[in-house]
């Protein structure tokens, strides 16, 4: 009698290009899919409010999927470890597969679950769906991890990979055994809070593939043109699909290479800065907390709860970040140039530090993801990898005017823009760049001494 196998779903909700779910089924083994709530083993990151939002919705799609294939979504509450070995007693299962994630505190957990399983005499298999490549193979001539994108992407693209997405397989469901109501997880919130969020999005795998073949035909080709202009449709969207796995990289690769055009390569080397940030995230854990260049653990940031607050709410007095911030609050995102000139504000205008912002995104983002995260603050914070120089300092005015000219995302988040209810300006920002430029200063003076 063959025995079934368990596909453990983590961040890989989908059907298609699912290394997992893929070889389990090509196995002709019976699949006992599950998902497990865990968040505990998560470390110090558990998910936050809105990536939970986004994660029962995920859910809901991916067990819809499942049922037309005949089977379901098992879902079943943490320790893991403890979980998994109750399914594999209830269905007799010989075999686990999963795809792998690269959070440090889920890193550790999973080489722990693996050994238990292989030493309870279990088949364990755990492959890469995340990215297009695995972290731990791109390495220096020297063999040391990279820290500067450009020749990290250079050695990446150098291998001449092979991108093609699978196909869904055909799921072959074993017995299945009893299973929680999703609504028994809590994922989603007592109070509803997420009007925003619903009509903003579509999560799962169907409203993946829909929104990629739509920024494939309408603004690809015009990406280099209007990726920084917030008011403008010009970017993908599609990090939170990344995020949860509800598509692949690869299938995202397939369909944008398939013309050579400029717009093609860019885009296509933002997926590179996605690769980038699991690539430092894999080898540099402790920057989830702590900045990757050392000197900047002395930097004299502020505590003031008050312009923290203020900046929270979008009540900062300067129309760009607070357009940002209102957008941030209201749909679960905000356009990448709009993160880099409010995040330029908290660190620089302000002096809160980087990890303020890392937690506050962390808990109001649908696409909160730990590698791209971290990334984003340290380059924005100047301590980071590859990041943007400390005396890079955005003036938010300057910068309004240049990329939202007519004032249109402004206008749109900032209705009381022209009235009294509109506050004043916390900091005045010439003065704020000169102490931060002091505030660097100390910093690299006492790197001298």
């Amino acid at each position: 009698m063959i025995t079934p196998a368990i596909v453990w779903f983590r961040l890989d909700l989908r059907l298609t290009d699912n290394p997992a779910l893929t070889t389990a089924s090509v196995q002709n083994k019976g699949i006992v899919p599950v998902f497990i709530w865990a968040p505990e083993e998560e470390g110090d990151w558990p998910p936050g409010a809105a990536s939970r939002w986004w994660l029962h919705q995920s859910l809901t799609k991916l067990d819809e999927d499942l049922q037309r294939h005949g089977s379901r979504l098992i879902f079943r509450r943490g320790p893991s470890l403890e979980a998994l070995r109750t399914l594999i007693r209830e269905c007799s299962a010989g075999s686990v597969f999963w795809n792998r994630r690269y959070e440090p505190a889920l890193r550790e957990r999973d080489a722990h679950i693996e050994q238990a399983l292989l030493s309870d005499g279990l088949h364990v298999e755990t492959f890469n769906s995340a990215l297009l490549f695995n972290p731990e193979d791109i390495k220096t001539r020297s063999g040391k991890p990279f820290q500067v994108f450009t020749p990290f992407w250079r050695s990446c693209l150098s291998a001449a990979p092979d991108f093609r997405p699978e196909p869904a397989p055909e799921v072959r469901s074993a017995r299945l055994p009893a299973s929680l109501s999703l609504d028994e997880l809590g994922l989603e919130p007592a109070i509803d809070w997420t009007k925003g969020l619903r009509s903003t999005w579509l999560p799962g795998e169907t409203g993946a593939q829909r929104l990629l073949r739509r920024f494939a035909d309408e603004a690809l080709d015009e990406y280099p043109a209007q990726r920084d202009f917030p008011a403008v449709a010009g970017t993908s969207r599609l990090s939170p699909h990344l995020h949860f796995g509800e598509i692949s990289p690869r299938h995202v690769w397939e369909v944008c290479s398939r013309t050579r055009t400029a717009g093609s390569q860019a885009f296509l080397r933002q997926l590179g800065w996605r690769e980038f940030a699991h690539h430092l995230l894999y080898h540099f854990p402790h920057t989830t907390s702590k900045p990757l260049r050392a000197q900047f653990s002395r930097f004299p940031w502020r505590k003031d709860s008050k312009k923290l607050h203020a900046w929270h709410r979008g009540r900062t007095g300067y129309p760009i970040v607070d357009a940002g911030m209102r957008e941030l609050w209201a749909t679960g995102w905000m356009h990448n140039r709009v993160r880099m000139i409010a995040g330029s504000f908290l660190v620089k205008d302000l002096l809160v530090s980087w990890t303020e912002g890392a937690r506050w995104f962390w808990d109001t983002l649908v696409d909160a993801d730990l590698a791209n995260n971290t990334l984003g603050w340290q380059w924005v914070a100047g301590c980071g990898a590859d990041a943007s120089p400390y005396f890079r300092i955005f003036n938010p005015t300057a910068q309004a005017r240049k990329f939202d000219p007519e004032e249109r995302y402004i206008g749109h988040w900032m209705p009381e823009l022209e009235t009294k209810d509109y506050p004043a300006q916390i900091v005045h920002h010439p003065t704020a760049r000169e102490q931060a430029l002091a505030a660097l200063a100390s910093v690299t003076e006492s790197r001298k001494t």
